[in-house]
């Protein structure tokens, strides 16, 4: 099978989840900039954390199947394994702000980060492991900040036993870190045009 129909139904999964992430904001009680950071500021705020990881998986699945024009049955799992954790974004991000930053809570979204990580690690690995899966894995040469990521979760769960808004910092830092666009499958591909689907 072709991947451009799992790129469709995992972009419509992220747009849902992306909307069922700004419905659960909270509308502000008052018509001020004040009620606004009361009602809603820290919403915004996890949000637009929630957000960018999204963002940050999104283009980098686009990437990833630009070296993989068909699919097989591993691939399909281990992708619905990927948005099965991303789809807890809503409820884990709206737990964290309902709970103003508790301590369970933020664990449990740290968790629901580093289970996605792994889960986008092992769809590369499977797709990477598949007969023409050597363009991947020469695509992606050392995957520092993949490698890095897991270890930086870890750090914030542990961290937010001390104090969970502390265990935030590390969350943040990773989405920064992969805020700088990744350029591997970019540079592959510009060099190797006859391995573009």
């Amino acid at each position: 099978m072709r991947s451009n129909r799992l790129e469709a139904f995992s972009d419509g999964v992220l747009a849902i989840i992306i909307t069922v992430m700004v419905l659960g904001l909270a509308v502000p009680e008052g018509t001020s900039l004040v009620s606004l950071v009361r009602t809603s500021g820290l919403g915004l705020l996890t949000y637009l954390l929630s957000f960018i990881y999204i963002g940050i998986y999104w283009n980098n699945h686009h990437h990833l199947f630009q070296l993989r024009p068909r699919v097989d049955g591993r691939v399909l799992w281990a992708n619905l394994h990927l948005l099965f954790w991303l789809s807890l974004y809503p409820f884990t991000t709206q737990w964290l702000t309902e709970t103003q930053v508790a301590l369970v809570p933020t664990v449990a979204y740290g968790l629901n980060l580093f289970a996605a990580a792994i889960a986008y690690t092992i769809l590369e690995l499977v797709i990477a492991r598949r007969p023409d899966g050597q363009k991947l894995r020469d695509a992606l040469g050392r995957d520092i900040k993949g490698a890095i990521s897991p270890v930086l979760y870890a750090l914030g769960i542990g961290l937010a036993f001390v104090v969970p808004w502390l265990g935030l910092l590390p969350f943040v830092a990773v989405a920064v870190i992969w805020l700088i666009p990744d350029r591997r499958i970019e540079r592959y591909l510009e060099a190797h045009p006859e391995d573009h689907d």
